[in-house]
């Protein structure tokens, strides 16, 4: 299925491919609990930037390998590169426009992200 999705203001669109019944990640780590960010990894040819790269700016801490980006207008997350999947890409399923049939959320403890992160790697393989 092909899903639209934009940040708040609408400055930055983009559309992913994924399946009708999304499966994704709730994380509680520092930044992700405190976004509101439900994690839906797909390879990075599933989707694509519609509309505003000059609206979106970049965050990167600890590792620099996760690249937070952020509308710069609005400040909303509405995908980044994710360091479990830095060569797929993490959409945040509440910025979808077009909504899913269903949403499972998988709880996944990003407080100790190195024992878990494994359990991510496969989402970003095409």
């Amino acid at each position: 299925m092909k899903y639209l999705g934009s940040c708040h203001c609408k400055a930055v669109t983009f559309a992913v491919e994924a399946p009708a019944d999304l499966e994704v990640d709730y994380c509680n780590c520092s930044i992700c609990s405190k976004a509101g960010f439900l994690h839906l990894i797909v390879p990075l040819s599933k989707f694509t930037l519609l509309s505003g790269k000059e609206s979106l700016t970049t965050y990167t801490f600890n590792t620099g390998v996760a690249k937070h980006t952020y509308c710069k207008v609005c400040g909303m997350k509405p995908f980044y590169t994710p360091r479990s999947n830095p060569d797929g890409i993490d959409i945040n399923v509440n910025c979808l426009d077009s909504k899913p049939n269903s949403v499972k959320i998988i709880e996944f403890d990003g407080q100790n992200w190195e024992q878990g992160a494994h359990k991510l790697a496969h989402k970003s393989v095409d």
